[in-house]
């Protein structure tokens, strides 16, 4: 499993969590029990915690070059 570091976070669109990576890929961090079991993400101080924590980045793991800038 090819691992990154949390950078940064922003919302999308649809006004959900997507958390910036090292790697230069984006990934999405919802909290939707029981599937996902995020809770962390629904706070500032919960996000902030989480930077610089590892996450798995399935885009690397698939040779998928980093997101471009918008």
């Amino acid at each position: 499993m090819q691992m990154a570091k949390i950078t940064g976070f922003h919302r999308d669109d649809d006004g959900d969590w997507v958390a910036e990576l090292d790697c230069g890929h984006n990934r999405h961090v919802r909290h939707q029990p029981p599937f996902q079991e995020r809770d962390w993400v629904q706070t500032e101080v919960g996000r902030n915690a989480k930077l610089g924590a590892d996450i798995s980045c399935g885009l690397c793991e698939q040779g998928i070059p980093p997101d471009a800038p918008t």
